[in-house]
């Protein structure tokens, strides 16, 4: 559970999971974007733990700061960005009844991930 699972726009780390929760550590390199994404069986909750991130739900941009929050509601179309020259950190917990990283539709992505 502890290891680090690297991705094309930088990383993340599970740090606790329980019955219906999952928490992850998420460190997103400069100028990396997740993919625009959906999810049909959980919900998730982010904080920015260190740097600034633009988050995207259902095309409203917000740019949250540390110690910032943000709730994206089950079946939002969202996405993470790190627009800026430091690193990004997040907090994220997802709730549901099936926590996977399959429960995913990606709309867009610029590493070209299906």
């Amino acid at each position: 559970m502890n290891s680090v699972i690297e991705k094309p726009w930088g990383s993340f780390k599970i740090l606790q999971s329980g019955k219906k929760f999952l928490v992850k550590k998420i460190y997103v390199k400069p100028g990396g974007v997740l993919s625009l994404q959906s999810h049909i069986h959980r919900s998730e909750h982010w904080i920015v733990a260190e740097g600034e991130a633009e988050v995207t739900i259902d095309n409203q941009v917000t740019n949250l700061k540390e110690n910032d929050n943000i709730f994206i509601p089950k079946g939002a179309i969202h996405r993470m960005a790190n627009r800026k020259d430091d690193d990004l950190v997040i907090i994220e917990m997802w709730y549901g009844d099936n926590l996977d990283e399959k429960d995913i539709k990606r709309y867009e992505d610029i590493y070209e991930r299906i």
